[in-house]
């Protein structure tokens, strides 16, 4: 707790400590608050039996007189925080929140932790049908071919267009692929939509082969779930060290060791030649040469922003849109989650982070921006990763550094790594130290992170 806010260590979702209000997620609820009663050195608080441990806020009544139509493009977490931001600061026209799924609004991060979760999709939602319903939230399910920023239209994929005067685009990203003859059969699956962890769900029987092509954060965790439900997993990857690029070769080595307790087996500084089997795959063949009998195979090979929609409007050399610090792309549009190239706070370079808590902050930010608020993005990025009954935390973005400083101990898995760039520490990674991780990060958002 600091300057009235409390922080919570796991997921670094803020609150204002008086009221309870979320003033960061993730999550989307504020918290109760209940009467405090001091009596010398005693203090009492009266809490009901029947109190809940969230809160939603309550939106203001819309009015259908305002005659603006604002849209909502993309279903994910930043596109729901958006709608619902629209809504309770105030705007009263006509709200459409599009997207190409069928789902409301869900948990992505929960797929790739433990696809079980998609065996019942409705444990996934962020929000209830009946929520949108009630804040006049129009759920469209269609495919968006264009956006024309200057004539302020979209196309669909059935040629109808629909004009805007405000649009969010949180499309996403799309899932890379590897260009190889096979990669199309019934049994090669990427993991990004809810159907995807269904699919993917369906195939992992138990003393099934799987061979996942990526040492990503969704391939390494979708090995240690498909480790639980008794899976025989192979990864394959170019590197040597998995994560060595985004968190040191101390760290990284650390994820390789308790993997291979669990049982993951590693191809590394590998790369997969071919499919082998005709319709569906039975194996694949590796650079050396090396054949691995495959029941079904994954893809985690990253994905690339979901941007080709963009007409007459300027994209960065990495297929991300170019908006400014308020995440305005265009009069009337902007950009949030994994689209989104901005100039970081911190360093100042320009960055587009895949970050499911990110792509939260970037919805609400957009929408109070869409409403003409003129609010800067100014916080500091933070995920976490579960795998192999290790959470790691980390802050900051730090996509080099000069120096990696341990504070701790890496082996046991009790540590903070320091990424220093410039004398300057631009980002941390934690196991085991949540309340100091905590703090760290609640340094770094008053810019008073030591040297």
């Amino acid at each position: 707790m600091s300057e009235g806010k409390v922080i919570c260590p796991w997921h670094h979702a803020c609150f204002e400590v008086k009221e309870g209000v979320q003033l960061e997620p993730p999550g989307l609820d504020s918290l109760p608050s209940f009467e405090v009663r001091v009596d010398g050195d005693d203090i009492y608080v009266e809490v009901p039996d029947d109190a809940e441990d969230s809160r939603t806020l309550v939106a203001p009544e819309y009015s259908e007189s305002d005659e603006r139509t604002f849209v909502v493009l993309g279903g994910g977490i930043a596109g729901a925080n958006a709608a619902e931001t629209l809504r309770q600061e105030g705007f009263g026209g006509r709200l459409v929140m599009i997207s190409k799924e069928s789902y409301l609004p869900y948990d992505r991060t929960k797929l790739s932790k433990g696809p079980s979760a998609a065996e019942d999709p409705s444990s996934l939602e962020l929000r209830s049908a009946s929520f949108y319903n009630e804040r006049g939230i129009e759920r469209l399910q269609a495919e968006v071919t264009k956006v024309n920023a200057e004539a302020k239209t979209l196309t669909f994929a059935n040629d109808e267009m629909m004009d805007y005067d405000a649009l969010l685009v949180a499309t996403g990203g799309t899932p890379n692929s590897l260009g190889l003859e096979g990669e199309d059969a019934e049994n090669v699956y990427k993991l990004r939509s809810l159907d995807d962890a269904q699919a993917i769900l369906s195939a992992a029987q138990k003393g099934q082969k799987a061979v996942i092509v990526g040492s990503s954060y969704i391939g390494l965790e979708l090995a240690s779930s498909l480790q639980d439900l008794e899976v025989d997993v192979t990864v394959v990857a170019p590197e040597e060290i998995p994560f060595a690029k985004i968190l040191g070769p101390q760290v990284g080595n650390l994820f390789r060791r308790l993997h291979d307790e669990k049982g993951t087996h590693f191809k590394l500084e590998s790369k997969l030649e071919s499919f082998e089997g005709n319709g569906t795959v039975s194996g694949v063949t590796l650079d050396s040469g090396e054949k691995l009998e495959a029941d079904f195979v994954v893809l985690g090979i990253g994905v690339s922003p979901a941007t080709d929609i963009f007409e007459g409007v300027p994209l960065a050399d990495d297929g991300g849109v170019l908006a400014d610090a308020h995440l305005r792309v265009a009069d009337g549009l902007y950009v949030a989650g994994d689209i989104a190239s901005y100039p970081d706070p911190v360093s100042g370079k320009r960055v587009r982070i895949e970050h499911w808590r990110l792509a939260a902050q970037h919805g609400r930010i957009a929408a109070k921006n869409m409403l003409g608020q003129d609010e800067a993005y100014g916080s500091v990025p933070y995920f976490w990763s579960g795998q192999v009954d290790l959470k790691l935390r980390y802050v900051g973005h730090a996509e080099s550094w000069d120096e990696v400083i341990i504070d701790g101990d890496v082996d046991s898995a009790e540590f903070i790594a320091y990424y220093v760039e410039g004398g300057e520490i631009r980002a941390a990674a934690g196991a085991g130290r949540d309340k100091e991780m905590t703090a760290f990060h609640h340094l770094m958002r008053q810019r008073r992170t030591p040297s």
